[in-house]
């Protein structure tokens, strides 16, 4: 089904993991993509093998982002799906926290991602699609979490005020909420594999469907809220984690 066909996307860390999914699966509806990346090599293979355009853009720079929206612009002239995907992982306890573990992620996934749709909004044509990536974790209580969680949450509520404000020009805003999912950023968290298999088995321990996602699964609700089937939902959190937030 190419349900997006003439639509021009835009995919905020696209070169890996769910980001590099949902570029493939919105390409195979038939929408014109691109992906950033901040890292030059791993972006212009995966736009390469994606067969879609690669962007240099770190989202943790207000002045990359400033730059990647004129460029598209220019270039483009309007953006009609935006994935805001780029994000981190980090954190510590609250007593240990430093300054740096704070920034770190508060930087990419919540100051980054609310300068994107902030300098992309007179980008986007009227009627169009934006999706944040946020986590289960942003309405979870785990220990050690507390900045990723709050990052996430902090996501979350600029969702929601986002969709108000952008609703007379036809615009939806959601976010989507991912439980464990299998991509890469699980194997940079350096575990030999006894330990790698272990937390595998600790997730799903605390999932029902008894089973870790996959970034298609993400991917496939992405390219759903981009399409006209999705038409009357805005401002909406979708949670896909096979149960585990109950």
């Amino acid at each position: 089904m190419r349900n997006l066909n003439g639509k021009i996307a835009l995919v905020t860390g696209g070169n890996s993991g769910i980001g590099y999914a949902a570029a493939k699966e919105l390409k195979a509806q038939g929408a014109q993509v691109i992906i950033t990346g901040r890292r030059a090599e791993a972006l212009m293979q995966a736009a390469a093998k994606l067969g879609v355009t690669g962007l240099l853009s770190d989202q943790g720079q207000v002045a990359d982002i400033e730059e990647l929206a004129a460029k598209i612009s220019e270039q483009y002239g309007r953006i009609d799906i935006l994935f805001i995907n780029a994000g981190v992982l980090g954190g510590s306890s609250i007593e240990g926290a430093a300054e740096s573990d704070f920034d770190y992620v508060m930087d990419v996934n919540f100051k980054g991602a609310y300068f994107t749709l902030s300098r992309f909004i007179p980008v986007l044509s009227d009627g169009a699609s934006v999706v944040f990536l946020s986590s289960n974790t942003a309405s979870m209580n785990g220990a050690n979490s507390s900045i990723y969680s709050s990052s996430k949450a902090a996501l979350n509520s600029v969702m929601k005020i986002a969709a108000l404000e952008l609703a007379p020009r036809g615009i939806r805003v959601n976010a989507i909420s991912p439980g464990p999912t299998q991509t890469e950023i699980l194997n940079k968290l350096g575990l030999d594999e006894a330990s790698r298999k272990g937390l595998d088995d600790w997730m799903i321990g605390r999932i029902p469907l008894r089973k870790i996602g996959s970034a298609d699964d993400v991917a496939k609700m992405v390219a759903y809220l981009c399409s006209a089937a999705s038409g009357f939902i805005t401002g909406s959190d979708i949670i896909i984690d096979g149960g585990m937030s109950l």
